[in-house]
């Protein structure tokens, strides 16, 4: 009964994830090809555009990506979201006042 309960309690996260909004400013490559009309080399041209250019301020800022375009915007827009950026690298420390 137990191993019951973990298989479907997996399948439901499972889910849950299929239908979780994607954020654009946070995603892995691996996410972004989850995602229908999205493969490998535009996965990585939105991580490369966000990595280049900061985080996406709209779904619509993806239309500046190479080779996404209205059509594919207007498919992906109800799986997409725009939050923060990813975490920012850690501070290098600054040297103390003389």
């Amino acid at each position: 009964m137990k191993k019951l309960f973990a298989v479907l309690a997996g399948l439901l996260l499972s889910f849950h994830a299929a239908w979780a909004a994607v954020n654009l400013n946070t995603a892995t490559p691996q996410q972004l090809e989850a995602l229908q009309g999205i493969g490998p080399a535009k996965a990585k041209a939105i991580v490369d555009y966000r990595s280049k250019n900061g985080p996406f301020k709209t779904v619509d800022d993806l239309k500046k990506v190479s080779g996404i375009g209205d059509k594919t915007l207007d498919k992906l827009r109800k799986d997409l979201m725009v939050g923060g950026a990813a975490p920012a690298a850690k501070p290098v420390a600054k040297p103390a006042a003389k």
